[in-house]
C-alpha cells in the first residue's frame, strides 16, 4: 500500500468511500476483553453477527479475564468467533487484550468492550479508513444507555435491518461528552497535532496491526489510563488519529469515568503522566524526573575530548528543562583501563566520560544510537563541545511544539561545512520512515508531513565549550540547598528524639520495678 502523506494529524487528504459503496479486502480482528456480565456479552456478539463487513474478513476474539463461572459464547455470534481465558497470574484488562492481540490474524485490530452494541456498519465505517493508509488509529462515536436491555435475538434482528437506533431511547442516552468536545475544538482531531493521541479509547477504537505491534502492546503496569498511554506510544511510531462519526455503537451502562470521574482522574494523575510526556499540565514540578522524559539529548562521545563531552553534558543537565535524559554513544563495553597507570590508558577520554556520569540517573550509555527515541517525543542530537544555555533547550522544544516542526536544525559553525544540532520530533520521523520512497531522504519527507526549520545557534544560546561560562549555583539553587539542609537537620533532630523516646519506653517496659505505661507521643518537639 502506498499511503497518502498526512501532515500533522490533518487527515483531510483521505477520502473514504461511502458506506456500502466499496469492496473491502483487509481482514480485521475484533478483540474483546470480558469480565462477568454474560448478558451484555451476548448482546455484543449478536450485534457483531449482523455487521455489514464481509464475514470472511471478520474474526472475533473474546478473552475471559477470569470470570467465575466462566463466560461462554452466545448462540448468536459471528461465524469466526473464539473464546480464550487468561491465567490467574496474568489478569487485568491490558493482559486480556494483549492475549487477544497475540493470536489475532487481522491486518487491523478493533478494540471493543464486552458491553457494546454496534450499529450494522460500525466495523465497515472503521475499515474504510484503514484501506486508505496503513498508519491510522480510528475512533468511533459511543452513546451510553442505562436501561433494560433487549434480548440477543432482538438486537440481531434490529442491527441486521440497519435499525439499531430503535433499540434504545436516543433522548435518554448520553454521548461521550469529552470526545465530542475534543472533536469540536480540533475540527474532528484534524488540528490536534501532538494531542491527537488522547482520542484512543479502547472501548471502540481500531488500529493498524503492524503499527500496534511495533509500538508494543498495552502496558500491564497500568490498571487505568492504559489506552491513553498506548495512544501516546502509537503517536511516537507515526500514527495519525481519525474520528469517525459513522462508526456508531451503544455502551450498555454508564462508563467508569461517568460513575467515578474524580476518583479515576485522581488515580490517573499519579500513574499516567509518568509515561506520557505530552501531559505537560501534569508535569509542573521544577525538579522531578519521570519514567519517560520529554527530551533525549544524544551526544557522540567516541573520538571526542573528555572536556568537550563534559561541557556539553553538564550544560544539558543544568538546563531549566529538567524533564530530559542524556544518551552518550560510545564503545563502552570494550573499554579497557590500565590498572597500574590509568592516566595513560589508551581510551582515557572515554574512560573519564564513563566514570563521570555512571551514577547519574539522567545519563545512559549506549553502544549505538537507537534508530528512534520512542517513546520519548523529542530527540536532540548535539555535537560534543557545544553547550546550550540554561534556557535554550526549553525554548527550543517549546518552539518545535508550538509550530509542530518535525525537525529544527541549529547552525553551530560554518567554517568548512555547516555543523549543526538537530531537534527531531519522534512521531514525525517515524511516519516519514513509513512513507519514504526509495532514494528519498527522510528529512525531505519530514518537511512535507511536519515542516522543518533552521535557527542560528549563537542567537539561541549555544556556545563553544571554550566560551561557555562556568556552571555556578544560582541564588535560587543556593536558597533551595539551604532550605534542604535546614530540613535535614530538623529531621535528624526528630529522629534522635524519637530514638531516645523508644529507648526510654523499652527500659520502662522491661524493668520489674516500674509498671508499664502507654506510649504517648510528645508534642511540639520540632517546630
Amino acid at each position: 500500500m502506498t499511503s497518502p502523506r498526512i501532515r500533522h494529524n490533518d487527515y483531510s487528504v483521505l477520502s473514504p468511500p461511502g458506506i456500502g459503496e466499496w469492496e473491502p479486502y483487509l481482514p480485521v480482528s475484533v478483540v474483546i476483553a470480558a469480565y462477568g456480565h454474560q448478558d451484555k456479552l451476548d448482546l455484543t456478539l449478536a450485534a457483531l453477527a449482523a455487521q455489514s463487513y464481509p464475514g470472511h474478513l471478520l474474526e472475533v476474539i473474546v478473552v475471559d479475564d477470569g470470570t467465575a463461572p466462566a463466560l461462554r459464547l452466545g448462540e448468536i455470534r459471528p461465524e469466526n468467533t473464539r473464546l480464550l481465558r487468561t491465567e490467574p497470574g496474568s489478569r487485568g484488562r491490558s493482559n486480556a487484550r494483549n492475549a487477544g492481540l497475540e493470536v489475532a490474524g487481522g491486518d487491523v485490530i478493533h478494540w471493543l468492550d464486552a458491553d457494546m452494541v454496534t450499529h450494522h456498519d460500525e466495523v465497515e465505517a472503521h475499515m474504510r479508513w484503514h484501506h486508505l493508509a496503513d498508519y491510522l488509529v480510528v475512533m468511533g462515536y459511543v452513546r451510553y444507555v442505562d436501561e433494560d436491555w433487549p434480548a440477543p435475538a432482538e438486537v440481531h434482528a434490529a442491527v441486521s435491518a440497519g435499525a439499531g437506533e430503535k433499540l434504545f431511547d436516543l433522548a435518554a442516552s448520553e454521548p461521550h461528552q469529552w470526545v465530542v468536545e475534543l472533536a469540536e475544538r480540533t475540527d474532528g482531531m484534524r488540528t490536534a497535532k501532538d494531542t491527537a493521541y488522547r482520542v484512543h479509547i479502547t472501548n471502540a477504537a481500531s488500529v493498524n496491526a503492524r503499527l500496534l505491534r511495533e509500538a508494543g502492546p498495552l502496558s500491564t503496569d497500568l490498571v487505568l489510563g492504559e489506552d491513553t498511554e498506548l495512544g501516546f506510544r502509537l503517536a511516537q511510531h507515526g500514527a495519525a488519529f481519525v474520528l469517525e462519526p459513522a462508526a456508531r455503537s451503544w455502551h450498555l451502562g454508564r462508563s467508569m469515568m461517568m460513575r467515578e470521574g474524580e476518583a479515576v482522574s485522581r488515580y490517573n494523575r499519579v500513574f499516567v503522566p509518568d509515561r506520557v510526556p505530552h501531559m505537560r499540565w501534569q508535569r509542573t514540578h521544577p525538579r522531578r524526573q519521570y519514567l519517560v522524559p520529554y527530551l533525549d539529548v544524544v551526544v557522540e562521545a567516541a573520538g571526542a575530548d573528555y572536556e568537550d563531552v563534559r561541557a556539553t553534558v553538564d550544560g544539558v543537565l543544568a538546563s531549566d528543562l529538567p524533564d530530559l535524559r542524556v544518551t552518550l554513544v560510545g564503545p563502552w563495553e570494550s573499554l579497557a583501563e590500565d590498572r597500574r597507570s590509568p592516566q595513560h590508558s589508551a581510551n582515557l577520554d572515554l574512560l573519564l566520560v564513563s566514570g563521570l556520569y555512571r551514577n547519574d540517573g539522567r545519563v545512559r550509555y549506549v553502544e549505538l544510537a537507537p534508530r528512534t527515541a520512542a517513546p520519548v517525543p523529542y530527540r536532540l542530537v548535539c555535537p560534543p563541545g557545544w553547550v546550550p544555555g540554561r534556557e535554550t533547550l526549553r525554548r527550543l522544544v517549546a518552539l518545535a511544539a508550538e509550530h509542530g516542526y518535525g525537525l529544527v536544525s541549529v547552525a553551530l559553525d560554518e567554517t568548512d561545512t555547516v555543523l549543526s544540532a538537530r531537534l527531531e520530533h519522534t512521531g514525525a520521523f517515524a511516519r516519514a520512515r513509513l512513507l519514504a520512497a526509495p532514494g528519498e531522504t527522510i528529512d525531505d519527507v519530514v518537511e512535507q508531513i511536519a515542516g522543518t526549520y533552521w535557527l542560528d545557534g549563537a542567537t539561541w544560546g549555544f556556545l563553544p565549550a571554550a566560551d561557555a561560562p562556568a556552571l555556578r549555583l544560582t541564588g535560587a539553587d543556593r536558597a533551595e540547598a539551604t532550605r534542604l539542609k535546614a530540613a535535614n537537620q530538623r529531621l535528624e533532630l526528630r529522629v534522635a528524639q524519637l530514638t531516645e523516646e523508644v529507648d526510654r519506653l523499652r527500659s520502662e517496659t522491661t524493668s520489674p520495678l516500674r509498671p508499664r505505661r502507654l506510649f504517648r507521643p510528645q508534642r511540639n518537639l520540632l517546630t
